[in-house]
């Protein structure tokens, strides 16, 4: 693991220009799609030091809002998440703050309405650059299961790849 870019904790926010944050629960399948891109950069990507990734999991609202009460913010976040957007299953996509489906404000992940004012915030007043790279799931059970489907884990690579090249072009 590339433990310069693990988040131990708000300290190490100050330090980063560039937050990645994986977000979802991985306890219901497809929407753990960020914790798994999240632990597959730390493992498998060097990123610059500049670069911090955090399997935020399903406290990203948590972790944003220190943010957006510290006096030094980041230049860049970058969300990843998965959504169900009636796209292909496995497509990746950005999505633009203002166009989080409303029918994902009463879940437990970064799409509940405080998260994506958040997004707003940090993106209007603070400057700060906000990317969301999104992911069609395929399945969100009712019930737990830790399974995410093979056309999400084929689009890790994909996600990883992205997530370099916002990084090299700024």
């Amino acid at each position: 693991m590339n433990q310069q870019n693990f988040y131990t904790g708000i300290s190490d926010i100050p330090d980063k220009n560039v937050l990645i944050f994986g977000c979802g629960n991985i306890l219901f399948s497809d929407d753990g799609f960020g914790p798994h891109v999240a632990e597959e950069l730390l493992k498998n990507y060097h990123l610059p030091g500049n670069v911090g990734v955090i399997n935020a999991g399903t406290s990203v609202r948590n972790i944003l809002f220190d943010i957006a009460l510290s006096e030094k913010k980041p230049e860049k976040i970058i969300i990843i998440d998965a959504i169900d957007a009636g796209k292909t299953p496995g497509e990746i996509f950005e999505l633009p703050i203002d166009e989080i489906p409303e029918k994902k404000i009463d879940d437990f992940s970064m799409h509940q309405l405080p998260t994506s004012n958040l997004l707003k915030e940090l993106k209007d007043f603070c400057k700060v650059d906000v990317i969301i790279i999104a992911c069609q799931v395929e399945n969100i059970p009712t019930e737990v299961s830790t399974t995410i489907s093979k056309k999400l884990i084929d689009a890790i690579p994909e996600v990883c790849k992205r997530i370099n090249e916002i990084i090299k072009n700024g």
